[in-house]
């Protein structure tokens, strides 16, 4: 049991020792969270190193889709709605994926629409009670 102590009082310890790093020169919290000192164990992400990641993501799927359509190259029949056909099946799953993601992205849109507007309505009814006396 006190070895989980331990642990606690050196993470107290770390955390005073961050908060007297960020205290400026006279002793004093910065005014502004700008002119705080980070840590030199705090992260900070970029846009650029986001979008790196989605990038390779992105690109691990894309090789992971064709693998998936390079080893399922069988013919299959394939019925929908009335409407017969034959392709590969490889084929018929990349299509079918490609309509599931355009489904999602469209209710995507509509609900982020959705906030939007119910944002933009919040601010113009604040704004209107902040003009009147």
């Amino acid at each position: 049991m006190t070895s989980s102590a331990a642990p606690e009082r050196h993470s107290a310890n770390a955390s005073d020792a961050d908060a007297e790093a960020a205290k400026g020169a006279d002793g004093r919290p910065p005014k502004s969270p700008s002119s705080a000192a980070l840590s030199p164990r705090a992260s900070v992400t970029t846009r650029a190193a986001t979008a790196w990641f989605a990038t390779a993501t992105a690109l691990v799927l894309l090789v992971l889709l064709i693998v998936l359509i390079l080893q399922n190259q069988a013919m299959v029949t394939v019925h929908y709605l009335g409407f017969t056909g034959s392709l590969q099946m490889g084929t018929a799953l990349l299509i079918s994926a490609v309509a599931g993601g355009s489904v999602v992205t469209i209710v995507g849109i509509v609900r982020i629409t959705q906030l939007r507007l119910t944002a933009r309505r919040t601010r113009r009814i604040e704004a209107e009670r902040e003009r009147r006396p």
